[in-house]
């Protein structure tokens, strides 16, 4: 006698608590139990999720659906234990342990024969980019960087250079009378980076330029799926046609009889090892890639949060203009230089707060190299660790009232290692002090001559790939 269709559902319908059963705990099985059989030391607590995917649902649905982020972390923890910071857990792609305390993420950023840099989406960030390279390739490129674009001669001059484009955009947002500050900083930052960093005028190539550049952006911070309809893969193509780009205008470089370095593109071209030996096209193109992402996404980021979070704290920005007026009635220029931004307290107070309320390095990846063992806990070779660096500046037992957007919480330094927006150790963001020179630039331009307030004070927030309000903080802009 033959299995009904009604007996074939019954037995369906009850093997799949099983299969559901099955598919919770294969991950632990395989990477607890079968490869991690040293029964003296132990994994720090947590769960690596389903097969493949990890715990990817439970990161989108704190992070998409219900839009608290930081719950993500906590929930993990009230769940599993604190585990002295640390989570184990199977995110993009790989089986990983989360650090999400000021101690051991210090550890890892300053124990670089034990923790390498390892972004997921390498491909993306260019193999020969300085981001991806170690060792002497790393220093040699970092210490070429750091002259160029962060050393006190160097932030002199670019003060001068993109200040008349900042001046000039907030003129021009206060003829529109309402703008989209995301887009609109975006915008800004990316013309001037595209001067600094290879000498690319405003036009239609540019233009083009940045929306490549959104979809490489978005790549790097998805699921690293490279088939189309990902995130990924879009990022991945939008690379290739940066590729494309960036060689033609090398090419033509090369073709030069004289090369003046004007650019951070020319400065690559240049530069050698102790051997002699220039940079492959390759190494040109990848860095150039990798370092206009760092230059102008940050940095148009924390601009867009300053406009909005001044909007919605008149208070701060009533104690910004004090301080900015009291300066521009004591100087002649209309410009401000670099060296004396720095002496704006309040103003550069207002920086820090900005750059840690923006939270725009919301994750940085390590690979483990060798097996490390910390306070009793096995960090597994092959592993990624995610410092989770959102936790550290979102957590209230670092930052009193973390939320609340107060710069006096600046007049005392943070305790050590709890803040980490630029990274750490020697992999320490090497742009970091040009990210700060330019936005102090714009408070300062911001706060003397114009006055917004924001269309949709109580729009919502999205987290990826990076936090912002959900109408890109819109305001009505205009003149004081």
């Amino acid at each position: 006698m033959g299995v009904t269709t009604t007996e074939w559902i019954g037995v369906i319908l009850g093997c799949l608590p099983l299969l559901g059963f099955v598919l919770w705990w294969w991950n632990e099985l395989w990477y607890v139990v079968l490869r991690g059989r040293d029964s003296n030391k132990r994994l720090p607590p947590g769960h690596m999720g389903l097969p493949f995917i990890g715990d990817t649902i439970t990161f989108l649905w704190y992070f998409k659906f219900l839009r608290r982020p930081d719950d993500y972390i906590n929930a993990q923890r009230r769940k599993y234990g604190e585990g002295e910071g640390l989570l184990r857990t199977h995110l993009f792609g790989a089986p990983s342990i989360i650090a999400c305390e000021p101690l051991v993420t210090k550890f890892v950023l300053q124990s670089d024969d034990k923790f390498i840099l390892e972004w997921p989406s390498r491909e993306l960030m260019g193999l020969t980019s300085m981001v991806v390279v170690h060792g002497k390739e790393h220093a040699r490129l970092r210490s070429f960087v750091t002259d160029a674009i962060n050393c006190p001669n160097a932030l002199r001059r670019i003060a001068l250079v993109v200040q008349p484009r900042v001046v000039a955009a907030l003129h021009s947002w206060a003829h529109q009378g309402r703008i989209n500050a995301y887009l609109e900083t975006r915008k800004v930052t990316f013309e001037n980076i595209g001067e600094l960093f290879g000498s690319f005028e405003p036009g239609d190539l540019l233009d083009t330029m940045d929306e490549l550049y959104d979809g490489l952006v978005k790549g790097m911070r998805a699921y690293p799926l490279n088939f189309p309809g990902t995130a990924y893969h879009r990022g991945y193509k939008c690379r290739k046609k940066l590729e494309e780009i960036y060689g033609k205008e090398l090419q033509k470089r090369k073709k030069m009889k004289v090369v003046k370095t004007v650019d951070l593109m020319d400065g690559l071209m240049q530069i050698k090892d102790d051997e002699g030996n220039s940079l492959s096209d390759t190494e040109v193109i990848d860095n150039i890639v990798s370092l206009v992402v760092g230059g102008y996404v940050s940095t148009s980021l924390v601009s867009m949060w300053a406009i909005y979070l001044l909007a919605k704290f008149p208070n701060v920005l009533h104690k910004l203009r004090e301080e900015n007026m009291a300066f521009r009635k004591a100087k002649t220029s209309d410009f401000i230089k670099a060296e004396e931004v720095s002496k704006l307290k309040y103003t550069n107070m207002v920086v820090e707060e900005t750059i840690r309320m923006g939270n725009v390095a919301l994750l940085s990846f390590r690979k483990i190299i060798r097996e490390v063992e910390y306070k009793g806990y096995k960090l597994p070779k092959g592993w990624n660790v995610i410092l989770w660096l959102r936790y550290l500046h979102t957590d209230p037992k670092n930052f009193e009232d973390p939320l609340c957007f107060n710069p006096d919480r600046w007049n005392e330094p943070p305790k050590p290692g709890t803040y980490q927006v630029f990274g750490g150790g020697k992999r320490i963001c090497a742009g970091n002090m040009l990210a700060r020179l330019q936005l102090g630039i714009l408070l300062h331009h911001l706060s003397t001559g114009y006055k917004w307030e924001l269309v949709n004070p109580e729009a919502g927030m999205i987290y990826l790939p990076h936090q912002k309000p959900e109408d890109g903080a819109e305001v009505f802009f205009s003149k004081l």
